[in-house]
């Protein structure tokens, strides 16, 4: 040992360095641990192969090449008008031009095409996640929030290099040996301070402004304690290190500009008479301090909602792309399967599970669900947190591994039972349950109908609770950690996900959930189950005669008997006059009266414009989209394998339908089942808009009105159409299109999606009553649609909240409507 000290080998420099390195290998060891251990859960889910489908049509509406029609006539050429030989119409050139353009592509072209769509789909995807991740694209929405993360974001990244340059100093006496050191001791110095204010602030925006999304309590604070413990530490590492450093040098102690926190701390010790004996030990308190919380702050990350850190950059990676909204579908003919649908857990995939831990708890998808702001007990919020707390307490038993590092409880079991064998003593540990409270709300009739998530979020948290004497093996996915009520309020709009900054997907979950109540125990409310067998049995959910779906035919040439009557495909086929062109009626069109006055617009605008279209009547079978949200997959793909054997029977290759859910089905979920069968759907709106836009149909009749447009969730949300609508509604004369302050992508739902257009509401205020409330705000004259569910819900709305002098003057109509008014005069209708 003397010898040693000769040599020059501090022995306290060397007991500094062996507790530096078995703290660090400690830390590192529990977070590694806690990691695996979360990682060793998400893959107790199901992976699963992915499915090679054939891709939905992207081929633009406008442009359209049947393969199967021998007399291909560009939709657009009205056929009232004749054009001469020598003059082209704009749409027609196109049409030439990419005929010309696909029979001319030798193959190796055609596959170079193929390869750059490829290239280029990749770069988009690394783009979009650049964006989300590095740019908080998502969290920006939230301008202040955003900002604040943003602050905290980065701020960790800078403070990365100095938290080095720290620990490199306290252990050898030196700082790290970087170019232009002043300046970066003052970039640090800054990050520091913006990191404290972004603390502040806060804690400020959850203890005192008290937002209703974000939780309260002492977990939320960890973090808070945490970061603000980091960067206190840092300040008076450096403060007393500068006060060492100017007593060493026999300077005078004065704030500078480029070290506000530090100097300021250093100036005001000095002044209470500190020594430079006194201003080392300080050094080396908060130098050890500095590094415990730093190693504590790591091995808690993965254990809390923090490890969304390193969960939510792969889940944004691994999220789905496109389709949006686009459901997986169940093999329903897999011998194999022993339950369809989600019934525990580990039923759900390992992408769903990698959701759970991606979540930072931020509230924006609760803020923005229509069943929580209308005091319904689901929160998408709960649902993801509740999830996860669920799943960590049924890995810990699967796995006989604790979540919790270190863990005191010493449980470790034996895993002979195979995969999913629990550990009897750890399952008996407790476990959290949903508890019987349900939000309060007090209704506010008479002024309107306000929203709020106050009550679901006291609910919430008031019935989600630990209970020891559970056992986590007896706890019902569906039952005790979600209810049934929270399962069936939601009305699959996507809010949710369009506001998660992580990019975690809520609806599939549910409805993944919905299919295992349904299809393996049967269980749905009542108003639901009828609803399903009347269109099993009707094709409809009224239960009106399955052969009265055509009647509304009869109905169009008794109402208009100076137009044409419209044609069915069987009769135009038989006379060799097919078009390339269906209107779908859909099952609100064919039976609904509200509805057929939407659908009879339509057909009366495109009559005018000389578009030859055909209707298949009572072939035409329920487009099952209400059955599959419902969870009835089987429904689903019997109706829709119905469907697609009609539209091969006529070879019909290019559609319009006047309902959103009826274009999202077809368009993003039909290909699963077409077997390669490929067609183009169009909504009523995006074809109108095209006919506007060329001259084919002329808005000339002026119509005075403030119009405030509803987005469908289905047409915008999930398919991105927000223009078209509003495009037709600027292009009548005399209109004055107003927005409501949720629209476009913020716009709440109707109430209707879902199936819950067919079932009750039973706890707080009605969805529909609350935007219709929204649209009122604006003083509108009349609400603008396009969806039938939408028309229904918002005229329903309006009739509620008729004792409002405001709502008494106010109609809902669909934008053909209102478009076919100006067209053609006779307004009102």
């Amino acid at each position: 040992m003397a010898q040693l000290l000769i040599n020059g080998l501090d022995i306290t420099q060397l007991a500094r360095w062996l507790l530096f390195a078995l703290m660090t290998a400690a830390a590192l060891w529990m977070f590694a641990l806690a990691v695996l251990h979360r990682i060793g859960y998400i893959r107790l889910g199901q992976s699963k192969p992915k499915r090679e489908v054939p891709s939905p049509v992207s081929t633009p509406p406008s442009v359209f090449t049947p393969s199967s029609v021998s007399t291909p006539s560009p939709v657009f050429t009205p056929s009232s008008i004749s054009t001469p030989s020598s003059v082209s119409t704009p749409t027609s050139n196109r049409l030439k031009a990419l005929h010309s353009s696909s029979k001319s592509s030798p193959a190796p072209q055609r596959k170079r095409y193929a390869t750059a769509a490829v290239q280029s789909a990749e770069a988009q995807k690394q783009w979009e996640w650049a964006t989300e991740v590095f740019g908080h694209r998502r969290l920006l929405k939230d301008l202040r929030s955003g900002l604040l993360h943003l602050v905290l974001f980065y701020g960790f990244i800078v403070l990365q290099l100095g938290a080095a340059d720290i620990i490199w100093k306290g252990l050898s006496g030196a700082s790290l040996p970087l170019p232009a050191y002043g300046a970066f001791t003052a970039i640090q110095e800054w990050t520091v301070t913006l990191i404290m204010l972004a603390v502040i602030y806060g804690a400020y925006r959850r203890y005192m402004e008290r937002i209703s999304r974000l939780k309260r309590g002492w977990k939320p604070a960890i973090v808070l304690w945490f970061i603000g413990g980091l960067m206190a530490t840092i300040v008076m590492t450096q403060a007393f290190d500068t006060i060492h450093e100017w007593l060493h040098s026999g300077g005078e102690p004065s704030y500078t500009a480029s070290a506000p926190l530090s100097s300021a701390a250093a100036w005001m010790l000095h002044q209470w008479g500190l020594t430079s004996t006194a201003a080392a030990w300080g050094y080396e308190l908060f130098w050890w301090l500095h590094y415990v919380v730093l190693l504590a702050f790591l091995v808690y990350v993965p254990q809390s909602k923090h490890f969304h850190i390193f969960a939510a950059p792969v889940n944004l990676w691994l999220r789905r792309r496109a389709p949006v909204g686009k459901l997986e579908p169940l093999d329903l003919e897999d011998e194999n399967a022993e339950t369809f649908g989600v019934g525990a857990i580990e039923q759900f995939s390992q992408k769903q599970l990698i959701d759970l831990y991606a979540c930072v708890e931020c509230g924006r998808c609760t803020n923005v669900c229509p069943a929580s702001n209308t005091g319904k007990l689901l929160s998408p919020m709960h649902l993801i947190m509740k999830l996860r707390d669920h799943l960590t307490e049924k890995g810990a038993a699967i796995t006989s591994r604790s979540p919790w590092v270190p863990s005191f409880n010493g449980i470790r079991g034996d895993t002979s039972g195979g995969d999913y064998a629990m550990n009897a003593p750890y399952a008996a540990k407790g476990a959290h349950v949903m508890g019987g409270t349900i939000p309060v709300w007090i209704d506010n009739e008479g002024t309107g109908r306000r929203i709020s998530i106050e009550p679901t979020m006291a609910a919430q948290q008031q019935a989600w609770a630990f209970h020891v004497k559970n056992n986590v093996s007896e706890v019902q996915l569906i039952g005790d950690v979600m209810t049934e009520s929270e399962l069936w309020s939601c009305t699959t709009c996507r809010s949710c996900e369009e506001q998660c900054p992580v990019g975690n997907e809520h609806v599939d979950k549910i409805i993944d959930m919905r299919r295992y109540l349904v299809l393996m125990e049967g269980r749905l409310p009542s108003e639901g189950q009828r609803a399903l067998q009347n269109i099993e049995r009707q094709g409809n959910p009224w239960g009106l005669p399955r052969a009265e779906r055509a009647g509304w035919l009869s109905a169009f040439e008794s109402l208009y008997a100076d137009n044409p009557p419209v044609r069915s495909m069987r009769d135009m086929t038989q006379a060799d006059d097919r078009p390339e062109l269906l209107l779908w009626a859909g099952t609100m069109g064919s039976y609904d009266e509200r509805s057929r006055r939407v659908l009879f617009a339509l057909i009366r605008l495109l009559q005018h414009a000389g578009i030859p279209f055909a209707v298949l009547g009572n072939e035409e079978r329920n487009s099952g989209d209400a059955a599959r949200r419902m969870g009835n997959e089987l429904l689903f793909q019997t109706l829709c394998r119905d469907n697609i054997a009609i539209l091969k029977k006529y070879g019909i290759r290019r559609i319009v339908t006047i309902c959103p859910h009826t274009y999202h089905a077809f368009k993003n979920e039909y290909a699963d089942f077409g077997g390669g069968y490929h067609f183009t759907v169009e909504h009523h709106t995006m074809l109108l808009d095209q006919l506007v836009a060329d001259g084919s149909l002329r808005p000339v009749h002026r119509m005075k009105e403030r119009v405030v447009y509803h987005d469908s969730c289905y047409l915008g949300r999930y398919n991105g159409e927000y223009d078209a609508p509003r495009r037709l509604l600027q292009a009548i004369p005399g209109v004055l299109l107003l927005e409501m302050e949720r629209s476009r992508q913020n716009g709440m739902c109707c109430g209707a999606g879902g199936g819950l257009m067919w079932m009750e509401e039973r706890s707080g205020v009605r969805v529909n009553e609350a935007r219709a409330s929204q649209a009122l705000a604006v003083n509108p004259t009349i609400i603008g649609s396009a969806c039938p569910y939408c028309l229904t819900m918002m005229e329903d709305g309006v009739k509620q909240l008729a004792a409002n002098a405001n709502a008494s003057a106010v109609r809902a109509r669909d934008i053909a409507e209102l478009l076919a008014d100006s067209v053609l005069g006779g307004g009102g209708g």
